[in-house]
């Protein structure tokens, strides 16, 4: 079984926001994937809305973000999965926008969401498809106020891609899921290979 876990915030405020870029991306395996899609159910004991496919669990958490690995170790457990059946999809500010990488381990680069599932897991060792949203001038400018930058992260994360960024957005999330349907039929290795 695979379970892959799209990250994001739930409603209607955040639908279209960078940080949500986890969500789009199953939701449009979930449009693509048999000939009239998958349809979501709510699960609210696992706290997420689930679209299953045979062995193929799509998964977006409906807690808020830093408290995804909830969610994820709900699943997991009620599945018996093995964090070798986890894939966690979510966006990564510190990749420039429309970039992929795919990984087997590592260290959350300070995203929430990531850090909230290796806390629930107890291990960083799960695959990742990090979706470069690149990052804004806002966020990036030098500035000797932490708190001031850090809040600027936050609302750079939580914005809509603009109109220039339009092409560039699709292609991601296009790419994200076909990044995913590639190492679903031929293997991360492969994923790899052609997306990193």
């Amino acid at each position: 079984m695979k379970i892959i876990v799209g990250l994001g915030n739930p409603g209607g405020n955040y639908e279209s926001t960078r940080h949500n870029i986890g969500f789009m991306v199953v939701d449009k395996l979930s449009r693509e994937i048999g000939k009239a899609g998958l349809t979501w159910t709510a699960d609210p004991v696992r706290s997420a809305l689930i679209a299953r496919t045979g062995d193929v669990l799509l998964v977006k958490p409906q807690s808020f973000m830093n408290k995804s690995g909830l969610a994820v170790r709900r699943i997991m457990d009620f599945y018996k999965a093995g964090t070798d059946d986890i894939w966690i999809i979510h966006d990564d500010i510190d990749l420039p926008l429309g970039k992929i990488r795919i990984r087997g381990r590592g260290a959350s680069g300070g995203h929430n969401g990531v850090d909230s599932v290796i806390l629930e897991l107890g291990t960083d060792v799960f695959t990742r498809f990090r979706l470069g949203i690149g990052r804004g001038k806002e966020s990036t400018g030098v500035n000797s106020d932490r708190n001031l930058k850090h809040r600027s992260v936050i609302s750079f994360v939580l914005s809509h891609f603009h109109d220039y960024e339009a092409g560039s957005f699709k292609h991601l999330v296009k790419n994200g899921a076909d990044a995913v349907r590639t190492a679903l039929i031929d293997g991360i290795d492969a994923a790899m290979r052609m997306y990193n």
